[in-house]
């Protein structure tokens, strides 16, 4: 199974929004394994398996208080750093066993989002200036669940000749099928990835482009962060830049997390859930055309026919068997 190669353990993933762990506890579930998250009374997330020490009750199915999860079953508490601070059963002044403290995972908030690393990590989180940047504003979108692998999500993010057929309800024009010839680069010291101009319709997208015409261009970049993490910028001729951070984590081989976040130096008049309706329906496209197609991607180069519109994602197929060894 691809969610069991270690090499995936050392990488950020998100699970959720940090307003979702409020104080918690959340149950998630991240490369086949379980987890609860929590706040601990610092305001800090603490991160661990979803499992009691004591007799394997699921902690996020109990609750928190003062910092401390509390399992459900008999009341044993859990805090800062996941050590056991309490065993009602035991009463006071018993030392509480070794064996009973939590093995914590790391776990951090950027970008609004809560991140998790199962493992010792081998890359930060990826860089968006913009989120220091006071001409923009941030716009979260919400975490939702899609029957599909991380590897088809990355593989559609990355590429563009799907835009005619997959997103003709919402901003591709059928007549645009061909694809300029990609060239792969370095766009920063995070994105690797491609620039290019597209025609795209207008309609429905007025609110987010900003522009009146029933079509217009969009100047863009699409890059990827290994493992599973792709960015598209988006420049109007007005100026105004419309940045999106797709995140795409595993829960397990054919089930993942998404979100998308937002970054725009509009000047803030549009209510930030009007601004995202558009990306919601082209999100909702993909959900619904990756949903229909079974399994892992291959990642053997051979097992499936690429052209040269394909070359982002043959490059990020390199990369990432690499990666896992």
């Amino acid at each position: 199974m691809l969610t069991d190669n270690p090499a995936l353990l050392d990488h950020w993933y998100v699970v959720a929004e940090s307003d979702d762990v409020a104080p918690g506890p959340l149950a998630v579930r991240l490369l086949g394994r379980d987890l609860v998250v929590w706040r601990a009374s610092s305001g800090e997330l603490v991160a661990a398996p979803d499992r009691c020490p004591h007799r394997e009750a699921p902690l996020s199915a109990g609750s928190v208080s003062d910092g401390c999860v509390e399992c459900p079953y008999h009341g044993w508490r859990f805090g800062e750093d996941g050590r056991c601070v309490e065993i009602p059963s035991s009463g006071a002044g018993r030392p509480v066993p070794p064996a009973a403290h939590l093995p914590t995972v790391r776990a951090t908030e950027r970008y609004g989002l809560v991140w998790l690393c199962l493992g010792d990590p081998v890359a930060d989180i990826p860089a968006m200036p913009a989120e220091d940047d006071d001409a923009y504003r941030r716009i979260n979108s919400g975490v939702d669940v899609w029957s599909t692998s991380v590897t088809r999500m990355t593989d559609n993010f990355l590429d563009i000749s799907h835009f005619p057929y997959v997103h003709i309800g919402t901003f591709g024009i059928a007549q645009n099928t061909d694809v300029p010839t990609i060239e792969m680069e370095p766009l920063d010291d995070d994105f690797i990835g491609y620039e290019y101009e597209v025609e795209v319709r207008n309609e429905q997208g007025a609110v987010a482009s900003g522009l009146d015409g029933a079509v217009i261009t969009r100047r863009m970049s699409t890059g990827f962060h290994l493992p599973f993490t792709v960015r598209s910028t988006i420049h109007y001729e007005t100026g105004l830049d419309h940045l999106i951070l797709l995140c795409s984590t595993p829960i397990d081989d054919v089930t993942a997390y998404f979100t998308f976040v937002i970054w725009r130096n509009d000047d803030f008049s549009v209510p930030g859930e009007e601004v995202i309706v558009f990306d919601r329906a082209i999100g909702a496209e993909d959900k619904t055309m990756l949903e229909k197609v079974r399994g892992v991607l291959p990642l053997e180069q051979r097992a499936t026919v690429s052209v040269q519109s394909d070359r982002p994602s043959v490059e990020w197929r390199r990369r990432f068997a690499a990666l896992l060894g």
